[in-house]
């Protein structure tokens, strides 16, 4: 558990080394950076995480359905990145805005949950998507234009906010890719939201979104 916690402040460390170099827009808010410099505890953040598992579950893998994300296995730095996202509003999500409006959270809780959470094993029973041939198309346009950000395996980079869509659920996988495209999330890479827009018809963000649904979690 020490060493969990010592490579996440590595990992914190790292991203806010390597987004000092980065142009304006990409700069992390004063929120998130006050967040990555807390030392999280995974125990104060289980304790802290059992508010959570009405919707996310005991074990933070979701809904199948989709209607709530798997948080287990994800990178901490991603989990601490949205949470303050939307906590500032600059991710819209509507159902955490009411959680929020009742909860307060420190810096130090974002930190204890993200690093909690990363550390839980990842379930493989999430839920896939469509058919075969949606995945075959789902692979070629994951490859063309995915990987470059979330790697060849569905890993993500911690150091670089990507979260880690392997073995996500199909649902929430393609709900959000829309609100990317839509500009309903609020928070999104102006890249991707510009490629979306461009290039991607609804059929092809639910390929993309089958494809990575049925990616296995990646080795930790």
């Amino acid at each position: 558990m020490v060493k969990l916690v010592a490579m996440m402040l590595a990992v914190a460390l790292w991203a806010l080394s390597a987004l000092a170099q980065e142009p304006a827009s990409q700069q992390i808010s004063e929120e998130l950076k006050a967040v990555l410099q807390a030392k999280g505890s995974p125990e104060r953040g289980k304790a802290m995480f059992r508010q959570c598992q009405d919707c996310h579950g005991a074990d933070a893998s979701g809904r199948t359905s989709g209607l709530y994300p798997r948080l287990s296995g994800q990178h901490a730095t991603v989990l601490m990145k949205q949470i303050t996202d939307m906590l500032a509003g600059r991710r819209i999500n509507r159902k955490m805005r009411f959680y929020f409006d009742d909860h307060v959270l420190k810096s130090g809780d974002i930190a204890d949950i993200a690093v909690y959470l990363r550390g839980l094993p990842i379930s493989t029973k999430n839920g896939k998507g469509p058919g075969i041939g949606d995945i075959a198309l789902g692979k070629k346009l994951y490859e063309k234009d995915c990987v470059e950000c979330h790697g060849a395996k569905g890993e993500g980079k911690a150091e670089k906010f990507y979260p880690m869509v392997a073995a996500q659920h199909f649902g929430y996988l393609a709900r959000q890719l829309q609100y990317i495209r839509d500009g309903d999330r609020g928070n999104s890479n102006p890249d991707m939201v510009k490629l979306l827009k461009s290039h991607y018809m609804s059929t092809d963000l639910e390929a993309v979104a089958a494809y990575m649904a049925q990616l296995p979690p990646p080795k930790k």
